[in-house]
């Protein structure tokens, strides 16, 4: 073989090893996608988080103070409060990006 045969083989066989990586590599992820079962976990983990630091709070006051479990019932009812409203925001939250991504799907096909 010629020198210039071997240097093309050689250029063919490097476009094919790039070709293989190309195709194998990893994707980079545009925009993060979550299934349906990641957005309950989600709001279920908020709610419980609410309802957890009110009672936290609720019990450190009423063990401070010396009381009754008023604190520690009246802030768990504030925590659930919180937890509900956290996860009424998160909700609004994706459906504005469904919506916006619903539009933007909308203007392309324009």
């Amino acid at each position: 073989m010629t020198d210039p045969e071997k240097q093309r083989q050689l250029a063919e066989l490097e476009a094919k090893i790039e070709a293989a990586k190309a195709a194998n590599a990893p994707r980079p992820h545009m925009e993060e996608h979550y299934s349906q079962a990641q957005l309950a976990w989600r709001m279920v983990i908020e709610l419980v988080a609410g309802l957890g630091i009110g009672f936290g709070i609720g019990y450190g006051l009423d063990s401070l103070i010396g009381t009754l479990p008023i604190f520690m019932v009246l802030f768990t009812f504030l925590g659930l409060a919180a937890g509900v409203k956290t996860m009424i925001r998160s909700a609004r939250e994706i459906q504005d990006g469904e919506i916006a991504a619903q539009k933007a799907g909308d203007e392309k096909e324009d």
